[in-house]
């Protein structure tokens, strides 16, 4: 099959082997795959993760945000997904015997970044007619969101600061408009994404460039008159972000690290104890988030597609990867594999 193949440190866009379905998978052609940060966090950072195998010798298809068409089974498969039927999965893919694999970020497990790729029938869903394949190519970054607005418990009444308008910015920012939490607060350096947060339900847009983003909240604040304790989503993952929080939250916040990865940087720790901050680290999304965020797709509930800013082929993705890589281009790239193959 034509993929986007990691080799070597470097991506080629060439002919590699064809999956082969094993018992209770199924053979997918993928229809739309959306390009995340995650993809070059495992390519800049191999190793760095235990979940995540990186091998420079073995080809690796990237891509874990997708839809497909079942194109054949493997052994024992139920029949619940004939061929030619939409899917989607969360990107995890089980063997007997093995620890699950990370779908894109193992080499055994290719992505969607290619003409095949392979899924687990269990983990598998139906897309229904009627529903875009570049939504549900969305979902996995928007149950990112909703995990942790999930986690935080935040409701009406309380006063949340996204601090980035990327994708997991936008997802969090789509969370918290659905459970009626506002007004919501989002600051990024980026005007453009900035008015992708206003259209996802974010109440006050502040450049960061020009603005400080922990002023502006205490100032809607206490125009608002809530009693309640900060909550911060910090969903940029840059080094030393992360200590500027706790610089500048306010006592006894809550802090969810949705963009906290490898390069992230440390806190002090001292400083965080003596604000009496809570910070949650990753763990998510779990499949109720994952499946969850499916269903609001296809229900009509979120349409996540404002988010959608460019749609490429596959001879596009490394150059894409790259503006990803530089923090440039809108919010989410979309990949339509068949596109000029």
């Amino acid at each position: 099959m034509r993929a986007v193949v990691l080799r070597d440190n470097a991506l080629e866009v060439r002919e590699t082997p064809d999956p082969v379905p094993g018992p209770g998978e199924l053979l997918i052609k993928p229809l739309a795959a959306a390009i995340c940060a995650s993809d070059v966090h495992y390519m800049d950072h191999p190793g760095s993760a235990s979940r995540f195998v990186w091998d420079s010798n073995r080809d690796t298809v990237m891509g874990h945000e997708f839809v497909g068409e079942v194109v054949a089974h493997g052994p024992d498969c139920s029949g619940a997904f004939p061929i030619g039927s939409r899917v989607t999965s969360m990107p995890i893919l089980i063997r007997a015997g093995v620890e699950p694999l990370v779908i894109g970020h193992h080499p055994d497990a290719p992505g969607a970044f290619g003409e095949l790729m392979l899924v687990s029938e269990v983990m598998s869903r139906l897309v229904p007619d009627g529903v875009s394949n570049d939504a549900v190519a969305l979902v996995d970054a928007f149950a990112v969101g909703e995990f942790y607005v999930r986690c935080s418990g935040i409701g009406p009444g309380e006063l949340p600061l996204v601090i980035g308008a990327g994708a997991i910015g936008l997802s969090t920012v789509a969370a918290l408009a659905t459970r009626g939490v506002g007004p919501i607060v989002v600051a990024d350096y980026n005007d453009d994404r900035l008015q992708y947060a206003k259209t996802f339900g974010a109440d006050v847009l502040v450049n960061a460039g020009t603005a400080d983003p922990y002023r502006v909240w205490l100032e809607t604040f206490r125009a608002q008159s809530f009693q309640t304790t900060q909550v911060i989503f910090e969903c940029v993952g840059v080094n030393g972000l992360l200590q500027t929080v706790v610089d500048e939250c306010e006592f006894m916040a809550r802090v969810y690290a949705a963009g906290g990865w490898y390069d992230a940087g440390t806190i002090d720790c001292t400083a965080a104890t003596h604000k009496g901050l809570t910070m949650q680290f990753g763990g998510g999304p779990l499949p109720q988030d994952w499946y969850g965020t499916l269903d609001a797709v296809v229900d009509g509930r979120l349409d996540p597609t404002p988010s959608i800013g460019l749609t490429i082929g596959l001879d596009d993705v490394p150059a894409a990867l790259d503006s990803v890589r530089r923090s440039q281009g809108p919010p989410r790239i979309v990949v339509h594999p068949g596109r000029g193959a």
